[in-house]
């Protein structure tokens, strides 16, 4: 959606945008190159954002680099104990990508003077996911308009000199967004622990975390009630035993990548 922007833009930026990029510091390191190379190679400012907890609601975010960005969850843990009684956020209350993605860009957008106006955002949902596209109503989204597929941007993207690099099926990959998202399917978490089970360890402590520090919380110290905790999946794929017979649990979207 940028370069389509930047090329019906004579290869500009028009001077009323703003791109923005607002790291949870659980994205996988890909995706921050990723970022970082198509501000390199398509010449165009992006604002790296992350939430950081202030007193003042409307100063609840800094700007960081693709060099000083953080990798270990930093924002996220912030915003999970900005009250000293942490709550992790679950599929009813997904209150990460309110807090991270959604407010800390428009906080910043209005601290350097830009009114926010939701006819303005422009939404990068493609043509083949209506679904989706049919509850952002309120905003713009100029793939579905185009009837841009996710065939369109694979072909798009094997054709560039960089790309995101991390593996892709069918136009999807598992890797995208937080590494180990509860959004995510179980079978899905489990095989990304699996392949690299150091990605658990910030998971198992926020939830370890989250219940000794609130015991009235019970079930809502984990991010998932209805599934296995990470700590049990860490130590399933460590002991290398199979945990998941049906695959067939859809991934919710949480729009965080959009």
């Amino acid at each position: 959606m940028l370069w389509r922007i930047l090329q019906s833009n004579g290869g500009k930026l028009p001077e009323d945008a703003v791109v923005c990029f607002a790291n949870t510091g659980k994205e996988e390191e890909a995706t921050l190159r990723f970022v970082h190379a198509c501000s390199v190679n398509w010449g165009v400012e992006i604002h790296w954002l992350e939430y950081r907890y202030n007193p003042v609601p409307a100063e609840r975010f800094t700007r960081v680099t693709f060099e000083t960005a953080s990798r270990d969850g930093e924002p996220f843990f912030q915003m999970l104990n900005q009250n000293g009684k942490p709550f992790l956020p679950n599929p009813v209350k997904r209150i990460c990508t309110s807090y991270l993605k959604i407010r800390t860009i428009h906080r910043y957008l209005k601290s350097i003077g830009w009114e926010h106006d939701e006819q303005s955002d422009w939404v990068g949902i493609r043509a083949d996911e209506m679904r989706r596209a049919s509850k952002m109503e309120r905003h713009r989204t100029p793939l579905v308009s185009a009837g841009v597929t996710k065939e369109t941007v694979g072909k798009f993207w094997r054709e560039q000199p960089f790309d995101l690099e991390l593996p892709n099926m069918n136009g999807v990959t598992m890797h995208g967004n937080c590494d180990l998202c509860f959004l995510k399917p179980a079978a899905q978490i489990y095989s990304l622990i699996q392949e690299k089970p150091e990605r658990a360890i910030w998971w198992m402590k926020m939830e370890a975390h989250a219940q000794s520090s609130n015991k009235t919380y019970g079930d809502g110290a984990r991010f998932r009630k209805d599934r296995a905790s990470y700590k049990e999946m860490y130590e399933y794929a460590m002991a290398q035993k199979d945990m998941f017979t049906d695959n067939n649990e859809e991934s919710i979207p949480c729009f965080c990548g959009d």
